[in-house]
C-alpha cells in the first residue's frame, strides 16, 4: 500500500542511501542560499529594473546541469559548460552571457544578462577542488545598447538592432574581473553606472552563494549531498506523475492562441498551437502548426537542449491540477519535471524555432501566450477546470532629459489580472516573475521628472464570470519635461480569454491627454511617441479572463464588487444580470441620484433586488445562444475576418 502524502508535500519515500535528516538540511540550505543570493542582489544593485522592480531571479544547478530549486524559472548552465569544460574551471571564476542564439534556449532577449558561478568541493581522491554545482542569476537590465533606449526596438527586423550580444565568456578569472570585457559592455549602454553596479552585485552575490554551497559539501561530503540532489528531483518526478499527470485522461488534445502584432506587419493572428498527447507516464507537447517566424521581434528561440527551458517554463501550469490551492503552492518545479515532458518542435523558421538573426526582444508575446495555450489545451481535457487566461508582463515607460539636461529612462514591468478559477476569482495586478512589482510611486517621483497622478485598479477590466477575472492596473503619469513614451505590450486587440462560459477580460490600452484637446490612443508597440511636458498618459493593463457563466455568480458578490469599485453598476446589470434596488433598473438606465462607484469607507454595498435579478437573468439566458467553450473577446473577430471563435474553441 502506498504511503500517504504528508502535509509538507513529500511523498514519504526516500532512497535507502539518503539520510532523511540530511536531506531536510540540504533542501533547506538550497532554498536559503537561493533566497540569500536574491536578497543580496536586491540590496546592492543599481538599476530600478533590478533593485526596485525585482525583475531577476536566481537558480541553483548541480554538475549534471539540473535545476535544483523550484521557486522560479531560471536560465540554463548548458551554454557555459558547452564552451568552458568543467575541468578547466577554477574557484573565483565567473561566467557571463546574454546571446539568445548561444544560450541553448535559456535567454529570451538581450537585456536578460546571465551570471554563472561554479561551486567547488575537494575531490575525495585527490583533494583538489572540482566543480560540484553552479549558482546563477539572470535578470532584465535597463539598457544593453541597440537602436532605442531600453534595447527593445518595437519594429526591429534583426537581433543586431537590439543591443550588444555576448556569448559565454569568462567575466572573472580566479577572482580577478575582466576589465576589458566590462569596459566594452559599459561603453555599449546608455546607463553605464547602473549596468556596472548591477553586474558587480550579481557577481558578488553568486560568489557568496557558491561559498555557502561549498560549506554544505565540506560538511556532508560530495557523495551524500549529491544523493540528496537525486532524491529531491526524483521526488518531484514521482509527485507530478502521481498527483498531476494522473488527472489528465489519456488522449490527444489541440488548441491554439495568438499574438496580435509584431511591430512590422499590420496586426494579424500569429498562431501558437499545442497538440498535447497524454500517455500513461508522460506528456508529449507538439508545437506543429505554430506560425512562421515573424519579421518583427516576437520570436522566441525555444528549440534548444530538447526544449529544456520551455519544459520548466510551462510546467507550473500543470500545478493547477493539484487537489487544493494549498497543495498547488507546495509543488516545486525543478528539473524533476523534465523527464515527464517530451517536446516536439516544427522545422526551423517558426515563432518558436526562429533562424538567426531574427529579432527576439518582444519574445514575451510568445512565451507568455504558450502558458495560456497549454492551460487551454488541458482545459479541454478536464472539462474546463483550469484557470482562464492572463497576461502579466508588458514593458512601458518614459524617457528623455530632466531639468539638468541629464538623460533618464523610467521603464517598468506592469502586471495584469489573473484568470478566474473554478474555486476563486482571479488575483489583481499580478506579476509572473516572483517578487517583481511596479515601481513605487515615491521612488518614481523622486528619481525621475515624473508625477504619478493615480495608481489603482482598472474597473471592469476583469472578465465577467461565475469567478471573475482579476483586474489590471490603471496608472496615470505626467512628465514634467518633454518626454518620449515607449511600450512593448500585447493583448491590446486580443483579450485574455474566458473559459467554460466566462467572458474575456478587457485588453491593454494607453491613452494620452485623456479628456483633453489632444486626446489620442497610443500604440501598444511604441519606441518614441512624443509626450509634451505636463500631458497625462493613462495606462490600463489587461484584466484576466472570467471562469464560468457570469449569470451564475452570487449576486451578493457582484454587489460587493460594485461596492469595492471593481465592477461598475452598468457592468453588473449588463454582464451579470444583477438589478439593484436603487438602479440601474430592469431597463438598464442608471439612477441619477446614485453614485456609480460608492465609497466603501462611508457607504454600504448596494442592495440587490432579488426578484428583478431573477427576471433579468432569465431574460438574458433566453436571448443568447450557447457560447463557445472559450471567449476571446471582440478583438478576435477584427483579426479573424469576422469569426467569433476558432475551430478549436468548441465545447469538448
Amino acid at each position: 500500500m502506498s504511503q500517504p502524502t504528508p502535509p509538507d508535500g513529500r511523498s514519504g519515500r526516500q532512497p535507502k542511501d539518503v539520510d532523511p535528516i540530511v536531506l531536510e538540511i540540504v533542501e533547506g540550505t538550497l532554498a536559503s542560499v537561493e533566497a540569500e543570493v536574491e536578497e543580496a542582489i536586491a540590496r546592492t544593485a543599481r538599476s530600478p529594473m533590478i533593485r526596485d522592480a525585482h525583475d531577476f531571479r536566481a537558480g541553483l544547478h548541480d554538475r549534471k546541469l539540473r535545476k535544483l530549486t523550484g521557486r522560479s524559472y531560471s536560465a540554463l548552465v548548458h551554454p557555459v559548460v558547452r564552451d568552458f569544460p568543467m575541468s578547466d574551471m577554477r574557484p573565483g571564476d565567473v561566467f557571463f552571457h546574454n546571446d539568445v542564439y548561444q544560450s541553448e534556449g535559456g535567454i529570451g532577449h538581450l537585456p536578460d544578462l546571465c551570471v554563472t558561478v561554479p561551486v567547488f568541493a575537494a575531490d575525495p581522491e585527490t583533494g583538489e577542488p572540482h566543480v560540484v554545482c553552479f549558482v546563477q542569476a539572470f535578470g532584465h537590465h535597463d539598457d544593453i545598447g541597440g537602436r532605442v533606449p531600453g534595447s527593445m526596438p518595437s519594429n526591429a527586423r534583426s537581433v543586431f538592432e537590439e543591443g550588444l550580444m555576448v556569448p559565454p565568456i569568462k567575466l572573472w578569472d580566479r577572482g580577478v574581473p575582466n576589465e576589458a570585457a566590462l569596459t566594452i559592455m559599459t561603453r555599449n549602454t546608455r546607463m553605464p553606472e547602473s549596468l556596472a553596479g548591477d553586474l558587480d552585485a550579481e557577481c558578488s552575490a553568486c560568489l557568496m552563494g557558491a561559498r555557502r554551497l561549498s560549506d554544505l559539501f565540506e560538511r556532508y561530503g560530495t557523495a551524500q549531498v549529491e544523493a540528496c540532489f537525486d532524491a529531491i528531483l526524483e521526488r518531484t518526478t514521482e509527485t507530478f506523475r502521481r498527483e498531476i499527470l494522473s488527472k489528465i485522461p489519456d488522449g490527444t488534445y489541440t488548441w491554439e492562441d495568438y499574438a496580435e502584432h509584431d511591430g512590422v506587419d499590420p496586426p494579424q493572428l500569429h498562431g501558437q498551437r499545442i497538440t498535447l498527447t497524454k500517455e500513461p507516464d508522460k506528456l508529449v507537447i507538439d508545437f506543429t502548426g505554430t506560425s512562421p517566424q515573424a519579421k518583427g521581434p516576437i520570436n522566441h528561440a525555444g528549440d534548444y537542449a530538447d526544449g529544456n527551458f520551455l519544459k520548466k517554463w510551462l510546467a507550473p501550469i500543470l500545478r493547477n491540477l493539484a487537489d487544493t490551492p494549498e497543495r498547488m503552492a507546495e509543488l516545486d518545479v525543478n528539473e524533476g519535471v523534465v523527464p515527464l515532458i517530451e517536446m516536439r518542435f516544427p522545422d526551423k523558421g517558426t515563432l518558436l524555432t526562429p533562424i538567426f538573426p531574427a529579432p527576439t526582444n518582444a519574445r514575451t508575446f510568445v512565451i507568455l501566450r504558450l502558458l495560456g495555450v497549454l492551460a487551454g489545451t488541458i482545459a479541454k481535457a478536464v472539462d474546463g477546470n483550469m484557470p482562464a487566461d492572463q497576461e502579466t508582463i508588458r514593458y512601458t515607460g518614459l524617457y528623455g532629459y530632466d531639468g539638468a539636461g541629464e538623460f533618464y529612462l523610467m521603464r517598468e514591468v506592469l502586471g495584469g489580472g489573473s484568470g478566474g478559477r473554478s474555486f476563486a476569482d482571479g488575483e489583481d495586478t499580478i506579476h509572473v516573475v516572483p517578487d517583481s512589482r511596479n515601481l513605487p510611486v515615491e521612488f518614481t517621483e523622486s528619481r525621475f521628472p515624473l508625477r504619478v497622478e493615480k495608481l489603482g485598479l482598472a474597473c471592469d477590466s476583469g472578465g465577467a464570470g461565475e469567478r471573475r477575472g482579476g483586474l489590471g492596473y490603471d496608472k496615470w503619469i505626467r512628465p514634467l519635461h518633454d518626454a518620449s513614451f515607449m511600450s512593448i505590450a500585447d493583448r491590446s486587440i486580443l483579450s485574455c480569454w474566458g473559459v467554460k462560459g466566462g467572458q474575456a477580460g478587457r485588453p491593454f490600452s494607453v491613452e494620452a491627454d485623456p479628456g483633453g484637446p489632444n486626446e489620442r490612443m497610443l500604440d501598444a508597440l511604441a519606441d518614441d511617441d512624443p509626450i509634451p511636458a505636463g500631458e497625462l498618459v493613462r495606462i490600463r493593463t489587461t484584466g484576466g479572463g472570467g471562469w464560468g457563466d457570469p449569470l451564475d455568480r452570487d449576486p451578493a458578490e457582484v454587489a460587493r464588487d460594485v461596492w469595492w469599485g471593481k465592477v461598475s453598476r452598468a457592468a453588473a446589470h449588463a454582464d451579470y444580470g444583477v438589478v439593484f434596488a436603487d438602479g440601474p433598473g430592469s431597463d438598464g438606465l442608471p439612477n441619477p441620484n446614485v453614485r456609480e462607484r460608492p465609497d466603501p469607507a462611508t457607504e454600504s454595498p448596494p442592495t440587490v433586488d432579488e426578484a428583478a435579478t431573477v427576471q433579468r437573468r432569465a431574460a438574458l439566458r433566453a436571448e443568447r445562444d450557447r457560447a463557445a467553450f472559450f471567449d476571446r473577446g471582440p478583438g478576435y473577430a477584427e483579426l479573424a475576418g469576422g469569426a467569433t471563435h476558432s475551430p478549436f474553441d468548441e465545447w469538448p
